[in-house]
């Protein structure tokens, strides 16, 4: 190293510290740091990199197929956007409902009949079969039973096949009421069947047989694809499975569950889909169970003991479930990218020689993830393990060497530049919990004055709410060190604090990966791009020369910031919309706030500690804290903070229009209201309603009722509004409603049984959609019944959830208890039977009532009777 490239003078050391002036050093050091007004540029670069890079190919999506393009034997998206148009124009498609039994089965069973007539002969067998089925099984907290719901299966089969071995391709077609499904999940829907048309046209065989199941039930919830895995002639034989959903409209499709045990599969997925989207963190995530969502891939995995991958769209999930699920979102381009992944999936799966015996390829889970969309990186959980420790390892070597470097060339002991470097690393510790902690605070804040949500129409808000705190958490400790040590060069302070910076993140990583999370890939690779050019700095005199080590690390930088940012952007919106249905219970800020800090710290950690290569770094914190602190402003202040807005950012709002009627053991009423009960999804609950001319006047919780009546002496609608019942809110309403029909309870038979036990026989007309709550008294216990005996137990109340399709039949079922007295003559327990009639819109005054709700506001509200009983 040359003299002048050396800031620490020659002259002897005493006490550590270089006798030469410190006010020399300063000058020096000050010499070769840039201008304080280019430190925002450097800071503006990266954001500029995001929007130039990141947003484009995030939202690209291929150029839709034509009809002209037929021949050429590729997926036709203008064909399946036509037939996408007819499927949205019937409506809503509530299972039961005749939009979902008739209508919509006959639209799809005439698509499928023409691609029947057009098939090649001379390669094919297509074989369908429309499966009316019923059965019972436990989901969540309750027995989920269905009747004579539909699937449409279609078999496809190389000539004169032997396989026995089959792959699954599921949607389905119902919808959740006032929803006409055109994203959830109609666009899938057409594109099974044009993969299936391309397939039957096209002179290109398989191996294996192919199902594609079209299932009719899958909002009640999934118990079409129950009733096909558990009964169906073809379901044995099925081993693979590629379901495709949908949490949006329009906009590429992301694979976020896989397997398990299947690392082949995703091998398949990165050799024959064109268009990469997928992350083992989403798979995770996914299968924590805290997202509001559910799938039909449980229900293959679990009952069919298949494999598969999981796939939906996510992009505008502000239409998911409401109104606004309209055919004019769903871009033609988005069916293309969904249809050219299917298609080679199917070809390539149909084709493989892992579905001969998919258990012989059972060898753990798989670590994967798309680059940009660009590139797809998977390896098996194993060599992930090994990736990760060595990776943390050597970063904690090069760490090491660097320490020795700058010890070295600095002229003092490098037990001194450990000193120094153990305070840097617990400053780092400091600012890698205030990164992550600051934006978290800023959302309790929030939320504690009742302002959460402020990003739900404007997500740029993020920025100033959460990623500016973040990165001055990041920064400040650092900021503060640098400002007042001298003890060696500045530039290699520097190098120490993005070291410290490294070593958390080793840690962490190894923290990770004991754990068991396969998502420590994160930080693993982006340790790997600081390992990187700190060896080349280290291999170079580069370490050693000022500030020149900077200009390697910012250009693999780019690499870990353009990842980073695209990964936690993807969760962003998929999370955004997910708050408006998440509950009340839970404080969803702290969610995005959480994620925007990890984002931040994660593409920018190495980044914004190189502001203080710049003359004055201080005005870059003012700068951040001023944005953040207008940022809040505006979003508390400002109508840009209300989260709510007509059409694009609705606020969802479920609420029955109810009767209640209790009976008394000898069939006296003792209650007899009626009024509205209201299931609010977001954490704003009546809040933003209040502010309209909607007449909110009384309304109450009913969490106080809870504690004292069976499920609260409401007619909760199913498991969901169950478990949110402590949220759930009553505006009574003194015109008496009446319901469409009032089902009747009736006893068909009461027999004594031995062993101090009887038998209750029960029958009920109900709606297509019904529950029935059973309560028994203290000394009574339920032994045995005709729904799944395992349940028994395992709830205080039970909860039987009953739907039906075509089959309209009367729900009839008995209980048989045990009580230890033998005396069956006084009551034994209660039974609430919660009947709803979603496709009807109620009274005129309930119709009035709906009409004042704001635009803002999405409501699906339909009339609903609860009776209690007592036996």
């Amino acid at each position: 190293m040359g003299d002048k490239d050396k800031l620490i003078s020659d002259e002897p050391i005493e006490d550590g510290v270089s006798s030469t002036s410190s006010k020399n050093i300063r000058k020096q050091e000050q010499s070769l740091r840039g201008p304080w007004y280019l430190a925002s540029g450097f800071l503006l670069f990266w954001a500029l990199l995001f929007s130039a890079v990141v947003l484009p190919l995030f939202y690209s999506i291929p150029k839709g197929s034509t009809i002209e393009d037929v021949s050429k034997g590729v997926f036709i998206a203008e064909r399946a956007q036509n037939n996408l148009y007819k499927l949205a124009e019937i409506g809503t498609k509530v299972v039961g409902s005749d939009n979902n039994e008739n209508k919509t089965v006959d639209y799809l069973m005439g698509l499928v009949s023409q691609i029947q007539e057009n098939c090649l002969d001379d390669y094919f067998d297509i074989e369908v079969d429309l499966q009316e089925v019923s059965g019972s099984y436990i989901h969540w907290t309750m027995v989920n039973m269905y009747q004579g719901v539909q699937n449409i299966v279609i078999k496809l089969s190389p000539k004169d096949t032997t396989s026995t071995t089959y792959l699954l391709v599921n949607s389905h077609f119902d919808s959740k009421p006032t929803s006409p499904s055109a994203g959830d999940a109609g666009q899938m829907v057409v594109a099974i069947l044009e993969v299936l048309q391309v397939m039957c046209t096209t002179k290109q065989t398989i191996r294996h047989p192919v199902i594609f199941l079209l299932n009719g039930a899958e909002e009640n919830p999934l118990q079409a694809s129950h009733g096909f895995i558990t009964q169906h002639k073809w379901a044995k034989n099925c081993k693979v499975v590629l379901n495709l959903d949908a949490a949006g409209n329009g906009g590429r499709d992301i694979v976020f569950q896989t397997g398990p045990n299947s690392p082949w599969l995703v091998e398949t997925y990165k050799n024959s889909a064109p268009h990469y989207m997928a992350t083992t963190m989403a798979e995770e995530i996914f299968q924590t169970g805290i997202l509001p969502s559910d799938t039909d891939f449980a229900i293959f995995v679990k009952y069919g003991n298949l494999i598969g991958l999981d796939t939906a769209k996510f992009i505008n999930g502000f239409a998911y479930h409401t109104k606004y699920d309209q055919f004019s979102n769903i871009p033609r381009g988005s069916i293309q990218n969904t249809g050219d992944n299917l298609l080679g999936l199917v070809r390539s799966i149909a084709n493989s020689t892992e579905l001969d015996n998919t258990a012989a390829y059972a060898t753990g889970h798989a670590i994967f993830f798309d680059v940009l969309g660009l590139y797809f990186i998977s390896y098996t959980e194993s060599n992930g393990v090994i990736l990760n420790y060595s990776v943390s390892a050597v970063a904690l070597v090069l760490i090491f060497l660097s320490i020795w470097r700058t010890a070295s060339t600095s002229d003092v002991s490098i037990g001194y530049v450990l000193c120094w470097f153990i305070l840097i690393l617990v400053l780092q510790i400091i600012a890698f919990v205030l990164g992550l902690g600051l934006p978290v605070v800023v959302a309790y804040v929030f939320d504690m004055y009742g302002l959460s949500l402020t990003y739900f129409s404007t997500p740029a808000l993020l920025i100033g709410l959460y990623i500016c705190p973040s990165l001055l958490g990041l920064s400040l400790p650092s900021y503060i060190y640098l400002k007042l040590q001298r003890s060696v060069a500045f530039a290699q302070q520097l190098q120490l604090v993005l070291n410290g910076h490294a070593a958390v993140l080793a840690i962490l990583d190894v923290g990770l990966t004991v754990y068991g999370l396969r998502s420590a890939y994160v930080p693993t690779w982006t340790l790997i791009f600081y390992v990187i050019p700190l060896a080349i700095n280290l291999l170079t005199t580069l370490h050693d020369r000022g500030f020149s080590w900077t200009g390697v690390l910012k250009i693999f930088q780019v690499v870990p910031f353009l990842y980073n940012s695209y990964l936690i952007y993807c969760f962003v919106v998929t999370l955004i919309p997910m708050m408006g249905r998440f509950g009340r219970a839970t404080n969803p800020d702290l969610i995005i706030s959480a994620l925007c800090a990890l984002g931040t710290v994660l593409s920018l950690g190495f980044v914004i500690p190189l502001v203080n290569m710049f003359r004055r770094p201080s005005m870059i914190l003012l700068t951040l804290l001023a944005i953040s602190a207008v940022t809040m402003y505006t979003a508390s202040s400002t109508q840009i903070g209300f989260p709510f807005r007509p059409r694009t950012n609705v606020q969802r709002l479920p609420y029955l229009h109810v009767r209640r009627t209790f009976y008394e053991y000898d069939g006296t009423v003792v209650k007899d209201d009626s009024g509205y009960l209201f299931n609010f999804q977001d954490r704003r609950g009546p809040a933003p309603l209040k502010l309209s001319t909607l007449n909110m006047t009384g309304l109450v919780s009913i969490a106080a009722d809870c504690d004292t009546v069976m499920m609260c002496g409401y007619p909760l609608y199913d498991h969901r509004w169950v478990k949110n019942r402590m949220q759930i809110m009553w505006l009574p309403r003194e015109e008496e409603i009446v319901p469409p029909n009032v089902p009747k309870l009736e006893l068909v038979a009461k027999t004594e049984l031995e062993n101090n036990t009887v038998r209750l026989e029960f029958q009920v007309n109900t709606s297509d959609h019904a529950s029935i709550f059973l309560l028994p008294y203290e000394d009574v216990s339920i032994v045995n019944w005709s729904l799944p005996t395992s349940y028994i137990g395992q709830q205080s109340t039970s909860h039987l959830y009953f739907s039906y399709g075509k089959d309209n039949s009367p729900l009839a079922f008995f209980v048989e208890f045990y009580k230890l007295d033998n005396d069956f003559t006084v009551p034994l327990c209660q039974v609430g039977v919660s009947d709803h009639f979603i496709n009807d819109k109620g009274d005129a005054i309930s119709q009035a009532f709906a009409q004042k709700i704001p635009s803002f506001a999405a409501p699906v509200d339909w009339p609903a009777s609860y009776q209690r009983y007592i036996f």
